[in-house]
């Protein structure tokens, strides 16, 4: 029997190679003899480097960049080996929370008005150096609401004021209201010649009241003047992008991720925006893999209504069922009533019974080596182990 194990990483819990390998021992518990693929998975938010070089074989760079408030941070980025479905292409991914990040800045000094996503450029730049021919993003997590700006500088991007002064490296969200025009002309040569694709797994527009300043700013530090003041200057980007660069990347589903970065790398690094799961799933060759699959196991830390708008453990069955293959879903927690409309065979919680999450969480490993154990017996025909 070929098995295929494509789970997400369990948030402060396991990485998604931890679960994958405590699920393939379950496999293995159940039947010995079954052929075993690992294939960690990721939607392009944390752990999205981690699983795409644990699937591919690949390699992790560290790269000296400038973090959101413009201190010295280590980030890595991944390049994929050969095991990717296109291995001719020098493949990078990046997480643009390792160099751009909430979590790098202490509460107390979050300041949007300020935070630039520069040290994103710097990694962006470090991939095409290691000779990326393909950088993949992740976005999200991150400490900015400046549309990308601070990035785009970094890669050769000029802004300039009413006055016709260039702008000063590292804008913040506080800086946007003053550009008045876009010069690409400078930009990284390189940048015309890679792919660039953007993994995002929400939809909200660059601006408006499900914009980046309304609904993220708040958690970034900003007080309600300075969302009226983010508000502002992002739109004041996307009139200049409109008119300078023939781009309307305002109402752009995903434009408003990261602080507008999606919008950002749209216009100025001709990036292309997609569902996080798809970007992963085709970089790791998970069609591929699944051909003469007998089963599928996938997983993910909570399994909800939200896991339906394109999360891992749903693009991963979708996968499957154009396979044939059938799928086993084993999440740390599930909420009742979701309809999965058929997608899955089993779905197997860690919280069940008399487990609880916090018991869950701690005994993770343990209870996805029996939950798949269990279902793979199940599968099989054999009862319950």
């Amino acid at each position: 029997m070929k098995v295929v194990i494509a789970p997400d990483s369990f948030k402060e819990c396991l990485s998604a190679l931890d679960v994958a390998e405590a699920l393939a021992a379950g496999v293995r518990a159940a039947d010995g003899s079954a052929l075993i693929d690992l294939c960690p998975m990721a939607d392009g938010g944390e752990g999205t480097v981690g699983a795409m070089v644990a699937a591919t074989a690949g390699q992790v760079r560290v790269a000296a960049v400038t973090g959101p408030m413009g201190e010295a941070v280590q980030a890595s980025f991944g390049l994929l080996g050969t095991s990717a479905s296109a291995p001719a292409a020098v493949t990078a991914v990046i997480e643009m929370a390792a160099a751009s990040g909430l979590a790098l800045v202490e509460p107390a000094r979050r300041n949007p008005m300020l935070a630039s996503t520069l040290g994103t450029g710097e990694l962006i730049l470090a991939a095409l150096d290691a000779g990326a021919e393909e950088v993949l993003i992740g976005i999200g997590g991150s400490a900015t609401v400046e549309g990308g700006c601070g990035c785009a500088q970094v890669l050769g991007v000029r802004f300039f004021d009413a006055a016709g002064r260039c702008c000063r490296p590292g804008l913040g969200g506080g800086g946007l209201v003053n550009i008045r025009h876009v010069d690409l002309s400078g930009r990284d040569a390189r940048l015309a010649a890679a792919r660039i694709r953007i993994a995002c797994d929400v939809t909200n527009p660059l601006t408006g009241p499900d914009g980046a300043a309304a609904v993220y700013g708040p958690q970034k530090g900003a007080s309600p003047a300075m969302v009226a003041l983010l508000e502002a200057g992002l739109a004041n980007l996307a009139e200049v992008i409109r008119h300078d660069l023939g781009l309307d990347v305002e109402h752009l589903a995903g434009a408003g991720a990261a602080g507008g970065l999606g919008a950002g790398l749209v216009a100025f690094a001709g990036g292309r925006l997609r569902r996080g799961v798809e970007i992963v799933a085709g970089a790791v060759g998970l069609a591929r893999r699944l051909e003469g699959a007998d089963l599928c196991i996938t997983g993910e830390g909570r399994f909800d209504r939200q896991s339906l708008s394109g999360k891992t453990a749903v693009g991963v069955a979708r996968l499957a069922a154009a396979a044939g293959v059938p799928v086993v879903c084993i999440p740390g927690q599930a909420a009742g009533g979701v309809d999965c409309g058929g997608l899955f065979i089993d779905v197997r919680p860690l919280v069940a019974g008399e487990v609880t999450a916090a018991e869950a969480m701690a005994r993770a490993g343990e209870l996805l080596t029996q939950r798949a154990a269990q279902a793979v017996a199940d599968f099989l025909g054999r009862g319950r182990l």
